[in-house]
């Protein structure tokens, strides 16, 4: 697909200035491309998903969201705003073919394996890439390899959860199991209701994931990208070429583009050719500053399904599902309740905290109803690449999106199979 007109430097448009399109932006000049990037925010900004994820680089994450058994809690979601996933009932209408598919996707266990081999292959090694570009970036501190923790109240607990264990077994995940002694040695500070835990030595974290995109952008300005202030609207493609990517400040030329807006991207994908089923799952974050007790390695309580991670500005916890669409207005609640089971996981964290440091956020996954981002060329035009809907997994998945982007723009044979990514797979 590589277009150089007579030896002229391909020019490549990346949409997008979140983790996946800086990535994409760094490999596109690694292979050779003049890179333009468009972003109507600062890169690494609150607006931004990247900004406000919960900093996991996990390999492990391989498990769809829909599960077998999924579909008989569903009416109680509809029914909780405040569960841990929630439907709002405004939105149930418009969102029930996505929700179809969604429950669909994770019907059997065998279902679920597809999927979760098919992560593996995007996933692995993610730490250490992460690390190379942190490096390359100058801010080799902000990525840590030093594992990531399950904690349970019970073995019990964990053998609840024996399917998803065993999906991640069969797709070469391997984890350290420990009691409650061995807990307490590794995290004084956590709560003594949790009595085992799972230890996952490949997996890593970000200390500050948007400083971390910031300075990944600034790397691609640094090595010769432009940075447009702007919003991408659509496409200019004749005879099945791309021409020009037009925007809210007019046309960029193009002979290539890599569409990475996040949650905004279905539109831009409908003017490429391709009509997919992309969704928002809102998320939220509490994040305390300026406090010292926390988790020495980041981990997640069965009870609270939440990342609870110490970084650079404060100790943050991440999750929660709500389905309500782009225009919303955000639940806090939802973000409270992370902070109060925060407060419920590490004791001597200090209650009475002024308002100013107690931070709350939500933003926007982009994601598709059967867990697997969309990869792959547009439906009009092998010249705009689809590269968004990686839902949970975005950041631990950004550098490897980046790298097979970058492959597929440049006429090499992607490093994995492509095929479970492929935007077509909806019909």
């Amino acid at each position: 697909m590589d277009r150089s007109d007579g030896g002229r430097v391909p020019r490549s448009v990346v949409i997008g200035a979140g983790i996946v399109g800086a990535c994409a932006a760094l490999e596109l000049q690694r292979a050779g491309h003049r890179v333009t990037i468009l972003e109507p925010g600062p890169p690494g900004g609150e607006q931004a998903a990247s900004y406000g994820n919960g900093c996991w680089l996990s390999p492990m994450s391989v498990i769809p969201p829909a599960v077998p058994g999924l579909w008989k809690r569903v009416p109680g979601y509809v029914a909780d705003p405040l569960g841990p996933l929630a439907i709002r009932w405004s939105y149930l209408p418009r969102v029930l073919p996505w929700l179809a598919r969604y429950l669909a996707s994770g019907w059997t266990e065998a279902r679920v394996q597809r999927t979760a081999h098919a992560l593996r292959a995007m996933l692995r090694d993610s730490p250490a890439l992460h690390a190379a570009l942190a490096a390359e970036a100058g801010v080799p501190e902000l990525i840590r390899r030093q594992g990531l923790m399950y904690v349970y109240p019970s073995r019990a607990a964990f053998e609840a959860e024996a399917m998803a264990w065993r999906v991640r077994a069969n797709t070469g995940i391997r984890w350290i199991e420990l009691s409650a002694d061995e807990m307490r040695q590794r995290e004084p500070a956590l709560d003594r209701r949790y009595g085992f835990g799972v230890l996952v030595e490949e997996g890593g974290h970000c200390l500050d994931p948007g400083t971390y995109v910031a300075a990944l952008v600034g790397l691609a300005q640094a090595q010769g990208a432009a940075l447009l202030t702007c919003r991408a609207t659509g496409f200019r493609i004749e005879g099945g070429r791309l021409r020009a990517v037009l925007t809210d400040v007019g046309e960029v030329a193009a002979d290539h583009a890599v569409i990475s807006a996040g949650a905004h991207s279905r539109a831009l994908a409908a003017a490429a050719g391709s009509r997919v089923p992309l969704e928002t799952e809102r998320g939220y974050h509490a994040m305390l500053e300026g406090v010292e007790t926390g988790p020495r390695t980041p981990l997640m309580p069965s009870d609270g399904k939440m990342s609870i991670t110490m970084t650079r500005r404060g100790l943050r916890c991440a999750g929660q599902v709500e389905i309500a669409g782009l225009e919303a207005a955000p639940n806090w609640k939802r973000a409270e309740i992370l902070r109060d089971h925060l407060l419920r996981s590490f004791p001597e964290l200090p209650r009475d905290l002024p308002a100013e440091r107690v931070k709350l956020w939500m933003g926007h996954r982009p994601s598709m109803p059967d867990g697997l981002p969309c990869i792959g060329a547009a439906g009009a035009t092998a010249d705009v690449v689809l590269a968004f809907g990686h839902g949970h997994v975005g950041l631990v998945a950004g550098p490897r999106t980046g790298r097979v982007v970058a492959q597929l723009l440049s006429g090499r044979a992607p490093e994995i199979d492509l095929a479970p990514y492929d935007p077509r797979r909806f019909g």
